[in-house]
């Protein structure tokens, strides 16, 4: 008999591993222990060798459902006897590594429980087990242990305590376990913040929303704002208080089938709107959908996603009825998660439905589209983030990379670990900065972590850039490069890659605004080959809200002050003293920045087609665009390339000579496709797609349709989200 210990990583914690190994050792009559710590988990056990193999295929084979193991090693040691076989109390360990536990939805068992009359937690809004519940958001720090999250509060009863303690149960080591007796509790507020007592807090919401008033509901990482999805007057209040005028709303529904009278769902988009991730899953409108048309106007998707917590869960058995359940923040400010900061926006709400259980770590709900049966990622947060991602290389320093503007995300890496952070958001305000800063100390807190270096991005008026600039070990990187490096680290691609890069904006090498860039990349460098002539965004910031800025700008490139004369939807917009001042800031370049990015191309097109002249929200004119692309349309624009620069005048000139949206926008997207094909024909490497721009589903399919050699991100966003995994290579080289 010899003593061997196993040593176990990956997400082992907080997933149901150790009564798992305890039920299996008990199987095979082995003796020993098995710990937590915060680089995984740990086995010592007496057996021969036979039996150590015959374990390790089990672990393998039959690991718990949420469970991912990375690698595991064995050694013989020096002999312990072990008189029977023991779950241990965790040990920590400095300067190691472990997977933080995601928040999972609410699984089959308790769902059952909570429906049940004669279960202690019928209806209770925070059942959870081992298999289910929430985990980043409640932790402090690791190991994942209840005295190390915010459920240290609530001691628990004798009954939990004992489900807690014993390893055959379903909550054995189940952090968040609790009951009526001893766990959270729901509170309900008007919008003065008064307290109202009532006998049934759920039938009262019911109510509420069958009146049409919009409430405030804490989930797991953080509030929603929720009404009545088929209420047209309740939509109407939403967006007026919320300012939010187009921007379409997620929508939660009670299950599947309530869903599909909704969406049109194919098998894989139902496989994830089921998952125990419980993402919003953007769908093709069912033509007979009862929804208000207020939840998407314009569009022809709805992000439909279904109840993750038994709290939503309840509310919608009650209401039987969609609800739309839109994030609750104020406009750039991070998501709400607590009663102070939901009071801030309570001329939005009529009342709120609170709980005393604290959130530690905010997470928003992920966002994820299907293009080919893979997803694509809008934003990676809630049951997919925290982010463990191999790296194909090992580093020799830690490094911290602070991501970009927009999309924020921050990442931490070591050795060949990097942990991508949740969405952040935009860094326009002084509460989402810090917010910024939190999430950045959450992450050193939680895996006792200190940066040899700093990575950031070129752009100097980024937030995350002068957050950078405050220390000395501090580098930069491109931000197109860090498009094209994120998706090789995700994908674990090693040689040269051509990088397509097309988003919104991005600061340049040559101090333009880049975004419609062909770069050629490996670890070490990094080569622009070709990209889209610079055009001028007049009015800079102004540009990116108007479409038609950007249509004008082309127009006098190619028109010069005869543009004025034009007759079309660009040039009828604008009044003629608008048309003549911007005229003069084109000729003399006031205030108006050269940019090549292929964002405000597809603005351009918008505005020239007639589709939309103004913005209320980032990406509007894509998302209205893809409404009209027709398959069956199969021509391209006519377009230039010299010198590895793209010229699309030619493209421009032709739209002009166009009546009909849908001819435009095919035409358009055709020709888009048709340039990246001449150029990736140029260059006999793999085609990375990074970038905004490919979070049009419709261009994203045509081009994966075409060029067998593409590849795109299946776990990060291709957005701006993206930016601090691919900063992470500059680690590499410094």
């Amino acid at each position: 008999m010899k003593t061997y210990q196993i040593s176990i990583k990956g997400i082992v914690q907080g997933v149901g591993f150790r009564p798992f190994i305890y039920t299996l050792a008990d199987s095979l009559n082995i003796k020993g222990e098995i710990f937590n710590h915060s680089s995984g988990v740990t086995i010592t056990i007496n057996a021969e060798q036979k039996i150590l193999e015959d374990l390790i295929k089990k672990i393998k084979d039959e690991k718990p459902p949420l469970a991912q193991i990375d690698s595991i090693e064995y050694k013989e040691i020096d002999g312990i006897i072990f008189t029977e076989f023991s779950i241990i109390q965790s040990q920590s360990k400095v300067d190691s590594f472990t997977i933080m536990p995601p928040d999972i939805s609410i699984c089959k068992d308790c769902e059952k429980e909570l429906r049940d009359p004669n279960n202690k937690r019928y209806g209770y809004p925070f059942i959870t087990c081992t298999n289910c519940g929430p985990r980043y958001t409640i932790i402090e720090k690791l190991p994942y242990d209840r005295k190390n999250t915010s459920m240290k509060e609530f001691p628990m009863c004798e009954d939990c305590a004992k489900e807690y303690s014993d390893p055959k149960d379903r909550r054995y080591h189940a952090q968040p376990i609790g009951c009526f007796k001893c766990g959270p509790k729901l509170s309900l507020y008007d919008n003065q913040k008064n307290k109202i007592d009532c006998d049934d807090i759920i039938d009262k919401a019911v109510e509420f929303l069958k009146d049409g008033k919009i409430l405030a509901i804490k989930g797991v990482g953080g509030y929603h704002l929720v009404c009545d999805a088929k209420n047209d007057l309740a939509l109407q209040t939403l967006r007026r208080r919320k300012l939010r005028p187009d921007k379409p709303f997620a929508v939660m529904v009670k299950d599947i089938k309530s869903a599909k009278e909704l969406a049109h769902i194919s098998k894989k988009e139902e496989e994830y709107l089921s998952s125990i991730e419980r993402p919003i899953v953007l769908l093709q409108k069912n033509e007979n959908t009862t929804l208000s048309h207020l939840v998407a106007p314009d569009l022809n998707k709805i992000g439909l996603f279904l109840p993750y917590t038994p709290l939503h869960l309840l509310i919608l058995d009650k209401l039987d009825r969609p609800i739309v359940a839109t994030s609750a923040n104020l406009s750039d400010e991070p998501l709400c998660t607590n009663l102070d900061e939901i009071m801030h926006l309570s001329y939005v709400w009529d009342f709120c439905i609170d709980h005393n259980r604290e959130i530690v770590n905010g997470c928003d709900d992920s966002v994820l589209a299907l293009v080919k049966d893979e997803p694509l990622f809008f934003r990676r947060a809630r049951g997919y983030a925290p982010k463990a991602i191999n790296l194909p290389f090992k580093l020799s320093k830690k490094v911290l990379a602070l991501g970009a503007n927009q999309k924020s995300t921050v990442a931490i890496a070591f050795d060949d670990n990097a942990i991508l952070s949740p969405h952040i958001g935009d860094l326009n305000t002084l509460g989402s900065v810090e917010y910024f800063s939190q999430n950045i100390e959450n992450l050193k807190r939680i895996y006792d972590f200190k940066e040899d270096i700093l990575v950031c991005d070129k752009h100097p008026n980024y937030e995350s850039t002068k957050y950078a600039q405050k220390f000395e070990n501090t580098v930069q990187i491109q931000h197109h490069e860090a498009h094209i490096q994120a998706v090789r680290l995700e994908q674990g691609i090693k040689e040269k890659v051509l990088g397509i890069a097309f988003d919104g904006t991005g600061y340049g090498d040559d101090g333009n605004l880049w975004g419609g860039e062909f770069l050629l990349c490996d670890d070490n460098n990094c080569e622009r080959v070709a990209h889209f002539e610079y055009f001028k965004l007049l009015g800079g910031e102004k540009a990116v809200k108007e479409p038609r800025r950007v249509a004008l700008s082309l127009l006098f490139d190619i028109y010069g002050e005869d543009a004025l004369k034009l007759d079309n939807a660009t040039i009828n917009s604008f009044s003629r003293t608008e048309l003549t001042t911007l005229y003069i800031s084109w000729q003399k370049g006031l205030n108006a920045p050269l940019s090549s990015s292929v964002g405000r191309i597809f603005d351009a097109v918008a505005s020239l087609s007639g589709v939309v002249q103004k913005l209320s929200y980032e990406g509007q004119s894509g998302a209205m665009l893809e409404c009209f692309y027709d398959e069956n349309i199969k021509e391209c624009y006519p377009w230039e390339l010299k010198n590895g620069i793209i010229d699309i005048k030619p493209m421009i000139k032709a739209i002009l000579k166009e009546k009909n949206e849908k001819i435009i926008v095919s035409k358009f997207m055709n020709t888009l496709v048709e340039i990246i094909q001449d150029v990736a024909k140029m260059y006999d490497f793999k085609v990375v797609l990074a970038g905004g721009v490919f979070q049009n589903v419709v261009l994203l399919n045509q081009i994966l349709g075409k060029i067998d050699k593409s590849i795109f991100s299946n776990y990060i966003p291709p957005n701006d989200g993206a930016i601090s995994l691919g900063q992470i290579i500059k680690g590499k080289r410094n």
